[in-house]
């Protein structure tokens, strides 16, 4: 039996201290899943702990089909979006990657060699478009972006977390990436008919 399993049928039959053990390696990624959602870090620290209240209350009834981590992330992606659907409101997202498109790639964060003021305020200005880009995109497109190019989730990991076919989950990644491009690119547009001179 590996640690992790043993963690397991302790934390079943009521070990906290066990419980502690086995969240130890879950705690940053399901904070950042919860950040990037929710876009603050006390909403996110408050739904990490739910979420780990959550794991807590229902170990029991986990069934060792998947893997603990598709588990808890499975109810992590839950618990913010209903936080989400309580809000009935837009949430800010924090970007610090690359997200791929079928033509080309959109980089969120510029590597840090001393720049320049301006540089500084247009990196900040690009950032702020795709968090206002993100943010108009639906749920169901807004948690597979977060999910495969913001924490670099696998296919098989979100399939297993949203419980849903690898097919669907790679159309709806394609979907949300192609409404974040069209989003961002209509912005573009908008800001250049102001600017014209």
């Amino acid at each position: 039996m590996s640690h992790e399993k043993l963690l397991i049928q302790k934390c079943k039959n009521g070990d906290v201290e066990a419980f502690e053990q086995l969240i130890e390696s879950y705690q940053k990624k399901v904070f950042g899943i919860a950040f990037r959602m929710l876009g603050n870090t006390e909403d996110a620290s408050d739904v990490a702990q739910e979420v780990f209240l959550k794991v807590f209350k229902s170990i029991t009834n986990f069934k060792e089909e998947s893997s603990l981590s598709t588990w808890i992330y499975r109810i992590a992606t839950n618990v913010c979006l209903d936080e989400i659907r309580k809000r009935k409101k837009a949430t800010v997202v924090s970007i610090n990657s690359t997200i791929q498109l079928e033509d080309g790639e959109i980089d969120m964060q510029v590597e840090d060699q001393g720049p320049h003021p301006d540089e500084i305020v247009e990196r900040k200005e690009l950032e702020n478009e795709v968090k206002k880009a993100i943010e108009r995109l639906n749920n169901e497109h807004k948690i597979v972006i977060i999910l495969r190019d913001i924490q670099g989730l696998s296919y098989d990991e979100i399939a297993d977390i949203l419980q849903c076919s690898l097919g669907t989950v790679k159309s709806r990644i394609n979907r949300a990436r192609n409404s974040l491009k069209n989003i961002l690119l209509k912005r573009k547009e908008l800001l250049n008919d102001y600017n014209v001179k």
